[in-house]
C-alpha cells in the first residue's frame, strides 16, 4: 500500500509540474487535460523542453498546436496571451482578401481623356488612373504609350494628369516607424505606384552604385527605373583596392534626394539598395511622361504635370490589368512584401465599404477573421502587413483560423502562398527556403515567417510521423538575443511536429 501511494504521489506532483505553467490556456484544453493520452503529455513534455531555452526567458512567448481535421487544441503555452504577430499578420491580410475580393481579383491602370482626338492631335487632358496595382512596372507604361500611338496619337495639347482618388492620400500606416520609410519595407502606398521589377516591391526604384574606373572619381549611380523625380546626391568616392566597401544608400526624410556616402573599391562589387520615393504617383507620371516620348508622342501648348480627379465623363483610351490575387499571393506571403499587405487592405476597404482607407480595410479584416473563431476581444489591428508593434493576436487565435479555413474554395491557393521549409526555390521557399533543410520538416512545413525587433513569429502547417496534420502558431515577444536563436527554437518546434507519432 505504502509504495502504491508513493507512486501515486509522485503521478500526481508530476502532473501539476507539467499542467501548473498551463493553467492560463485555452479552456479546451483544460476541460481536456484529465483525458490527455501518453502520446500527448510526451507532446507536451518535448515543446516544454524546447520553451526551457535561456534564449526566451524574460520574454513573452505563445505557442498553440491544433489537430488538422478536428481542431482540436492538443498543445498550448500562453495560447491565450495577445502578442504582436509581427509580419504574420499577413496571413489575416491574405485571408480576408481570398474571402472578400476573391482568388481572381485584379487591379486596373487606367489612361482616359476629356477631350477629343483630332488628327493626330488629342486636345485635352490625359489622365494615368491608378486603381491600386502594385504590380505595375516601366514595360506596363511603355505598353499603354505604344497603344495610343497605335490610336494615331502623336501630340497632347492638354496636361498630364496622375489620378490616385481611388484610396485616400494617407501614404503609410499609422505606427510605421521612421527608420522603415526610406526603404522597401516602409514604401508609402498610393492608388498610383510603380514597381521597378517582378518581385513587385512598389513606390520604390532600385539604386545601383559601381566603382568609376579611375581611384578618387565619384562612383557611378544606375537608376531602375530611370526617372528624374529623385535626385542623386553623391558623396562617395573610388577608392584603392584593399579597401572596405562602405557605400551607404539613404533618401532624406519628406523629399527625394538620395544621398550616397562612403567608399567603393576600384574593382570591387557593386552595392544596390531598393529606395523608396516620397509620393509615388509623381514618380509613376515621370516615368509614364518618359514612355510617351519614346513613343514619340509630345506635349505641346502650355502644359503641366499634375495631380487631379478623372472627371466623370472622361473616355477610356487604353488599360491594363494585373496578375490575379492567387498569383499576386505568391510574392507578398513567400517574400513578406509590407506593400501588398496594405495595397490588399486599403483595396478591401475600397471595395467592401467604398472607401480605400486604413480604417475601412482593418474593419473588412476584423469582421472575416471573427467569422473563422477568432474572438474579436483578444485582437488589436492596425496594419495589414504586421509592419506595427500595436498588432495584437493570441497563439490559439491564429492556430484556430488556420484550422478554420480549410474547408474554403480558395484555400488551395493560400496554402500555396505559404513559404515551404528548406526549399531552395525563391518563390516556393521564400523566407524558409535556408531554414529547416535537412530535417523531416524540409518540404513539410508550409509556414508565414515573421520578424520585427523583439518580434519573431512563425504559424502554418506540418504533418507528423504517422500523418497526421497539424496546425501551428508560435508567437515570441519582447526577447533580446540574436534574433538567429530565436528563429532556431521555432525551427526546433516545428521539426520536434514533424517527427512526432501520435
Amino acid at each position: 500500500m505504502t509504495n502504491f501511494i508513493k507512486r501515486g504521489t509522485l503521478s500526481l506532483l508530476f502532473i501539476l509540474m507539467v499542467f501548473i505553467p498551463f493553467s492560463v490556456h485555452h479552456s479546451a484544453q483544460t476541460a481536456n487535460a484529465s483525458n490527455q493520452t501518453t502520446k500527448e503529455q510526451t507532446l507536451q513534455e518535448i515543446l516544454n523542453q524546447v520553451l526551457n531555452h535561456h534564449a526566451i526567458k524574460g520574454s513573452t512567448t505563445g505557442v498553440s498546436v491544433r489537430n488538422a481535421d478536428t481542431g482540436e487544441l492538443v498543445y498550448s503555452y500562453y495560447g491565450d496571451h495577445r502578442l504582436h504577430p509581427a509580419s504574420n499578420m499577413k496571413m489575416l491580410t491574405s485571408i480576408a482578401a481570398l474571402d472578400t475580393l476573391g482568388e481572381e481579383h485584379k487591379f486596373s491602370t487606367e489612361v482616359l481623356t476629356d477631350g477629343k482626338v483630332n488628327g493626330k492631335v488629342l486636345q485635352g487632358n490625359l489622365y494615368l488612373k491608378g486603381k491600386g496595382d502594385p504590380t505595375l512596372l516601366k514595360e506596363d507604361l511603355d505598353q499603354l504609350a505604344s497603344q495610343l500611338k497605335a490610336k494615331g496619337i502623336t501630340k497632347i495639347k492638354g496636361d498630364l494628369v496622375g489620378d490616385d482618388s481611388w484610396y485616400d492620400d494617407v501614404r503609410l500606416s499609422q505606427d510605421l516607424n521612421w527608420s522603415d520609410e526610406p526603404f522597401y519595407t516602409g514604401a508609402q502606398i498610393s492608388a498610383l505606384t510603380l514597381s521597378p521589377n517582378n518581385d513587385y516591391d512598389a513606390g520604390t526604384l532600385i539604386v545601383e552604385v559601381y566603382p568609376a574606373k579611375e581611384v578618387g572619381k565619384s562612383p557611378i549611380v544606375k537608376l531602375t527605373p530611370h526617372t528624374d523625380y529623385v535626385t542623386i546626391v553623391n558623396k562617395a568616392s573610388t577608392v584603392k583596392d584593399g579597401n572596405n566597401r562602405t557605400i551607404s544608400i539613404d533618401r532624406e526624410h519628406g523629399s527625394n534626394q538620395i544621398i550616397i556616402e562612403g567608399n567603393i573599391p576600384v574593382s570591387g562589387s557593386m552595392a544596390r539598395s531598393w529606395v523608396s520615393v516620397w509620393e509615388p504617383t509623381g514618380y509613376v507620371l515621370d516615368v509614364f511622361k518618359k514612355s510617351l516620348t519614346t513613343q514619340g508622342i509630345q506635349f505641346i501648348g502650355n502644359t503641366k504635370t499634375t495631380l487631379g480627379t478623372t472627371p466623370k465623363n472622361a473616355e477610356l483610351l487604353v488599360s491594363k490589368q494585373s496578375i490575379t490575387l492567387k498569383e499576386l499571393l505568391i510574392p507578398f506571403m513567400k517574400l513578406s512584401n509590407n506593400g501588398h499587405g496594405e495595397v490588399l487592405t486599403k483595396e478591401m476597404g475600397k471595395v467592401v465599404h467604398g472607401e480605400g482607407s486604413w480604417d475601412k480595410g482593418l474593419e473588412v479584416l476584423t469582421e472575416v477573421t471573427t467569422q473563422y473563431g477568432i474572438n474579436a476581444e483578444n485582437i488589436l489591428l492596425r496594419d495589414g502587413s504586421g509592419m506595427s508593434h500595436k498588432n495584437l493576436i493570441t497563439a490559439n487565435d491564429l492556430s484556430q483560423l488556420l484550422y478554420a479555413i480549410q474547408k474554403k474554395d480558395w484555400y488551395p491557393s493560400f496554402e500555396k502562398s505559404l513559404p515551404v521549409a528548406g526549399n531552395s526555390e525563391r518563390f516556393i521557399g521564400g523566407t524558409l527556403r535556408y531554414r529547416m533543410t535537412d530535417s523531416a520538416a524540409t518540404n513539410n512545413v508550409k509556414a508565414k515567417t515573421g520578424s520585427l525587433t523583439g518580434v519573431s513569429s512563425l504559424s502554418g502547417y506540418v504533418t507528423s510521423k504517422d500523418g497526421q496534420k497539424l496546425v501551428f502558431s508560435i508567437l515570441v515577444n519582447n526577447y533580446i538575443e540574436s534574433p538567429s536563436t530565436i528563429r532556431t527554437i521555432e525551427d526546433t518546434i516545428a521539426t520536434k511536429l514533424a517527427n512526432y507519432e501520435f
